[in-house]
């Protein structure tokens, strides 16, 4: 009986956030009421807050989302001795794909996750410090093998790779890259030029 409550539980909240990626894709998330999602979603407003306090929280859901997938992804995936470069660009190749898969809403999850409203400041700190955290794993991992310096600050590299991320999706958003293939390659080249300066014995050259 417990298995069939958690069951309902898992997918009353994923007929919620479905509802949330169409309504705030169609019609924006300012013009989107907690009453909307719930008549989309098939349940009562008392039901969405529940499961989410507010709008933003049910913006977080997505991220906590594409972090678990993240993990599956690196897991089954890509090996675990592949080249740093292949790691990073498997992680925001996906990370594109699920913002971008409905592109009005992946506008408003990039600016909830960039600009926080104070009352899901906390959690959006948690989810992004997990976040860092997969980043500085595979850092550390690649200064072992001795593909990266082992005198960089990992948490700001995290950031320069994320803020590189960001001006690729800022330019497919705005129509300078037309495709998938044309951010997947523009990555490419920022990533590996990028490390061309973190790699050991390129500091004085």
């Amino acid at each position: 009986m417990a298995g069939l409550r958690e069951q309902k539980k898992r997918e009353t909240k994923a007929a919620i956030m479905e509802a949330a990626l169409t309504l705030f894709g169609e019609r924006g998330y300012e013009n989107t009421s907690i009453a909307a999602l719930a008549r989309a979603a098939g349940v009562g407003k008392g039901t969405i807050y529940s499961y989410f306090s507010s709008k933003s929280e049910i913006l977080l859901a997505f991220c906590e989302e594409e972090l678990t997938c993240l993990h599956l992804e690196l897991q089954q995936k890509v090996p675990s001795d592949a080249p740093l470069e292949e790691k990073l660009l498997l992680i925001f190749m996906y990370e594109f794909r699920y913002v971008t898969k409905n592109k009005g809403f992946g506008r408003t999850l990039m600016r909830e996750i960039i600009f926080p409203k104070e009352l899901t400041i906390e959690k959006s700190q948690e989810i992004e410090s997990q976040f860092i955290h997969l980043f500085v794993i595979m850092f550390k991992e690649a200064q072992e093998k001795g593909q990266l310096r082992c005198d960089i600050e990992l948490t700001m590299t995290c950031g320069h790779f994320y803020a590189l991320y960001l001006m690729a999706l800022s330019a497919w958003y705005s129509g300078r890259l037309h495709s998938e293939e044309d951010v997947q390659a523009t990555l490419q080249v920022m990533f590996s030029q990028a490390l061309s300066g973190l790699r050991p014995n390129n500091a004085l050259q």
